[in-house]
């Protein structure tokens, strides 16, 4: 057995007995970015371990920096993750305001399939077709694998409602009248991007 051979075979062993995700380098695979690259990465999981490989996606993603209350400022309030924030984050392209990701369905997501959360979050869209403002990074979460994208919408699933409405996006040029906010002025030459900004947010 060859070297690369061996590191594969050990690789395996080594995913099988902890129960995690195998995940195997393109570059030995042949793989691509969103696509599952192994049967491991397809093995049976229980739902608490769908939901539990969620929250740990969310938190090395850095979603509770925006989307829970007092992120921002090093302090998030767990009590209330993922319920949404109010401060506003002014860009060339309007203002965004973290929404709240708990099923609550007046205020949150709980009207949402599983689906639709996926299909935002590769698509950078709602389902009224609005676009997500910067900071959010959808095209990161966009190359999610469907394993991965299934985890994460099982766990906001699974939230407990918190009801709480954010301040409704803005378009370029109005100024929030109140609360936090964190500018972005127009990027230089270097970091100018090579295409349009994306449309303003309905308020």
């Amino acid at each position: 057995m060859t070297r690369p051979q061996t590191l594969v075979y050990v690789t395996l062993v080594i995913a099988s007995l902890s129960g995690g995700v195998l995940a195997v380098s393109c570059s030995q695979t042949g793989g691509e970015a969103g696509k599952e690259a192994t049967p491991a990465a397809a093995a049976e999981w229980t739902p608490e371990q769908k939901i539990a490989e969620g929250e740990h996606l969310v938190a090395i993603t850095g979603c509770n920096d925006c989307h829970t209350p007092g992120g921002v400022f090093g302090a998030p309030d767990m009590t209330r993750v993922l319920a949404g924030s109010d401060v506003g984050w002014i860009t060339p392209a309007g203002t965004a305001y973290a929404s709240n990701l708990t099923p609550d369905v007046e205020t949150g997501i709980g009207g949402w399939s599983e689906a639709q959360i996926a299909s935002i979050l590769r698509t950078g869209h709602r389902p009224d077709g609005t676009p997500l403002l910067p900071p959010m990074p959808w095209p990161g979460t966009a190359q999610m694998t469907d394993r991965e994208m299934s985890a994460l919408t099982a766990y906001l699933k699974s939230l407990p409602p918190v009801k709480h409405r954010r301040p409704a996006n803005l378009p370029p040029g109005v100024t929030p009248t109140s609360g936090p906010t964190v500018v972005f002025s127009a990027p230089g030459a270097w970091d100018a991007p090579a295409a349009p900004a994306p449309a303003p947010a309905t308020p």
